[in-house]
């Protein structure tokens, strides 16, 4: 039976003024989650309603790959579980470990843009406005095509022992790929 990494991404319902602050993201709700799989080979998409199934294929993962996960997502999906997530799930949170390589919190715009040439299709915020607007597919799309990125992403540093990111003057800086070495990091 193939690895099965996950590639994991959502979206909220509400932001941090909406519920009081970033220390209380367990109550931003989640509007869309998005996985991809590779032992399933496909995307999937979760509504609200769908928190449970969502849950369960990450805590069933070889491995979740994400773009602050660890500190936002699985934050947000504490809301509906009493699962520990950030100590159950093996993660992988590349933007954690760039930050670890580099000292900064660098957005996955400026990792995309540098190392791929192609950028983010919207901002969290505009999702927020979907949501507020009933517009799903939006939500879905803009989440699909994150997760896509945040794949792409990690591939090529597998591949290629780094990624690039632009700095605060817009020069392409690189960084190792830390997980090119490890592959199988466990949040702390």
């Amino acid at each position: 039976m193939p690895e099965n990494i996950v590639y994991f991404d959502l979206e909220t319902q509400k932001t941090a003024n909406d519920v009081g602050g970033w220390d209380k993201k367990h109550l931003m709700k989640m509007s869309i989650g998005v996985i991809y799989s590779t032992a399933l080979g496909e995307y999937r998409i979760f509504r609200e309603n769908q928190v449970e199934e969502l849950i369960q294929h990450l805590v069933k993962a070889d491995l979740v790959v994400g773009y602050n996960t660890i500190n936002f997502d699985y934050q947000v999906l504490m809301g509906y579980t009493v699962l520990d997530l950030p100590s159950m799930i093996r993660s992988l949170d590349l933007l954690v470990e760039i930050e670890k390589q580099i000292g900064a919190r660098i957005k996955l715009e400026s990792v995309a843009q540098a190392t791929l040439g192609v950028g983010k299709t919207a901002e969290g915020l505009e999702a927020i406005l979907w949501w507020r607007q009933g517009k799903i597919m939006e939500i879905a799309e803009y989440c699909c095509f994150d997760v896509k990125v945040t794949k792409l992403v990690h591939e090529y540093g597998v591949e290629h022992g780094e990624v690039l990111y632009d700095d605060r003057f817009g020069r392409p800086q690189r960084v190792p790929a830390s997980w090119a070495q490890t592959p199988k990091v466990t949040a702390s």
